[in-house]
């Protein structure tokens, strides 16, 4: 058992701002020392199911449209009235980082700085702090207009990746193959960068930090990327527990960053390419990964990874006692379009397939869904093990050629939509 399982030791405030397996589980595992910071503007994200599952944990909303210092005041009384003040923060939502951690100053938790936030979250800011720290990564520039990307193209050539500098799960990003893919883009409404492609592997890699210190990296494979992805490839990551990751040490690379951003503790999640020997840095956020890329490493190291991510953020180092290693990964099953579920493959069905180790159906037959352009769009997942990284990825394939859903628009709308998981995957 971790300590975090414990009854002892500091309560945690954590930022909730959609349900997810961290979230759930720090919920079961810290149910005495846990407080949530909600957001009333967000409340919609927020199923009654996930409410009800979460109600023997205080809650404090953030009230929609009234100034973030009087609601930390509120906060700091309200706190007052718990049997335990939080003592330690932790903010589980890329797109919630400013805020929350603002939130924490207000309220007197351990925080990143505004500059912190800015390294992680806005891309350009960030590619310069890597490239400060000795670091390569794709030739970038801030973009007002389309004459300012023609402009850069002009210097790398085409194609290039746009890309909102404070976008997560590749929402608005998009390749750019010439002058013609920029008649759509509305450049007032966000503020934009440019970057080249690179060629080469994207691979990801995750890691905790405890007291400044980067504790283990562990590597991820990416059978297709994340720009394939929303454009309907398969959606799919590996943790790579078998010494098949790339030839660089990963540790290394996130301590410069780590000591580079002054990062203190927490949980780390990159994205980086292999491209002719040398490794370009991508993108970094200082929170748990997205989709279940946390929950593949546990699989594949054999090991309590949310309870030691937890043990970080309440200031503890955890012993990371790993059992058996493998490949395991997260298979995000096809979500085709929005309406009603006609039909999904059951469970039951998926967990026979060989390799299948779990398997998590977000929707059932009449749910309403939508659908949506974002890496995290998805209907369900299953974890995959295999001894190798082909071996999980043929398993895969073998899993979208069995999952079957069915989309029917909403009355009065296009004709029905169905998809088979096979049809939607392309290399």
């Amino acid at each position: 058992m971790s300590a975090s399982m414990s009854d002892d030791g500091p309560v945690l405030l954590m930022a909730d701002d959609r349900a997810c397996t961290f979230t759930r589980y720090a919920a079961e595992a810290l149910a005495v020392r846990l407080v949530l910071l909600r957001f009333a503007e967000l409340r919609r994200d927020l199923s009654d199911d996930y409410l009800r599952a979460t109600a023997h944990l205080p809650a404090f909303w953030v009230r929609e449209g009234v100034p973030l210092e009087d609601e930390a005041a509120r906060y700091r009384t309200w706190a007052d009235g718990l049997p335990e003040r939080p003592g330690r923060f932790c903010n589980p939502s890329e797109p919630r980082q400013a805020v929350a951690q603002r939130f924490a100053r207000l309220a007197g938790l351990p925080h990143l700085t505004e500059q912190q936030v800015r390294w992680v979250r806005d891309k350009a800011a960030m590619k310069d702090r890597f490239r400060e720290l000795g670091l390569r990564t794709a030739r970038y520039a801030r973009v007002a207009d389309a004459g300012d990307v023609e402009r850069f193209a002009a210097l790398c050539g085409w194609p290039l990746v746009l890309k909102p500098v404070d976008s997560f799960a590749c929402v608005d990003t998009f390749r750019l193959t010439g002058p013609g893919s920029l008649t759509e883009v509305d450049f007032g409404a966000r503020e934009w960068m440019v970057e080249e492609h690179l060629g080469g592997t994207e691979w990801e890699v995750c890691g905790l930090v405890h007291a400044g210190e980067v504790l283990d990296a562990w590597p991820s494979a990416m059978p297709c990327r994340p720009l394939d992805i929303v454009d309907g490839a398969m959606n799919a990551n590996i943790s790579v527990a078998t010494g098949e990751g790339p030839p660089a040490d990963l540790r290394a690379l996130l301590q410069c960053i780590t000591t580079g951003m002054g990062i203190d503790h927490g949980y780390l999640h990159m994205e980086f390419f292999e491209t002719g020997g040398e490794i370009r840095a991508g993108e970094i956020g200082v929170r748990p990964a997205g989709c279940e890329i946390t929950a593949n490493h546990g699989h594949a190291y054999g090991f309590d990874v949310f309870g030691a991510t937890l043990d970080v953020y309440l200031g503890r180092r955890p012993a990371l006692r790993y059992g058996t290693r493998r490949c395991v990964g997260d298979l995000l099953l096809p979500l085709p379009g929005s309406g009603v579920v006609r039909r999904i493959t059951p469970r039951e069905e998926l967990l026979r397939i060989p390799g299948v180790i779990d398997a998590v159906l977000k929707v059932e037959a009449g749910d309403p869904v939508t659908a949506r352009r974002a890496s995290h769009n998805a209907s369900g997942y299953v974890h995959v093990a295999g001894a190798t990284i082909h071996e999980v990825e043929s398993r895969m394939r073998e899993v979208l050629d069995t999952f079957t859903i069915e989309v029917a628009p909403e009355a009065g709308t296009d004709t029905d939509r169905q998809t088979r998981g096979a049809g939607t995957v392309h290399h």
